[in-house]
């Protein structure tokens, strides 16, 4: 697969929002689900993710650090990452990454008891489209 820089992949996930994150349990069985990066994102390597810190995935990631993120759009476009996730309860952070809408699920701001955040941070990302493919490598 060709080399593709951290600029190209950046510039190829900058209007993607949905994807699908997959983490792994303590038996090692693979649980998929979509999750929000809240579109529009500039990427440097991670990704950032809202959630409640009682979660299914929080507590997955706690185990097992490995993620996978994968991302598809309708003109064929497909994202791979290959990284490792972390909790950040940080107020100061969730301040940071917060955007506008994300009240509907998190109805008290930062200040929504549980709230927390799942940092992925890649170690390769691949993509695919149509004639075209390239892999970046942390």
């Amino acid at each position: 697969m060709k080399k593709a820089s951290l600029k190209t992949i950046a510039e190829r996930m900058k209007n993607l929002d949905f994807c699908m994150m997959v983490t792994q349990d303590e038996q090692q069985v693979s649980y998929s689900r979509p999750m929000s990066n809240n579109g529009k994102v500039e990427y440097d390597g991670d990704s950032w993710f809202f959630t409640y810190e009682d979660s299914h995935k929080v507590d997955q990631i706690k185990e097992n650090k490995h993620v996978n993120l994968i991302y598809q759009t309708d003109d064929m476009l497909f994202i791979e990452c290959t990284g490792t996730g972390e909790i950040i309860k940080n107020k100061d952070t969730l301040k940071e990454k917060w955007v506008e809408g994300l009240d509907q699920w998190f109805p008290e701001g930062v200040d929504t008891p549980g709230i927390c955040l799942i940092k992925v941070r890649a170690s390769r990302v691949r993509f695919w489209h149509k004639e075209e493919e390239g892999e970046y490598i942390a």
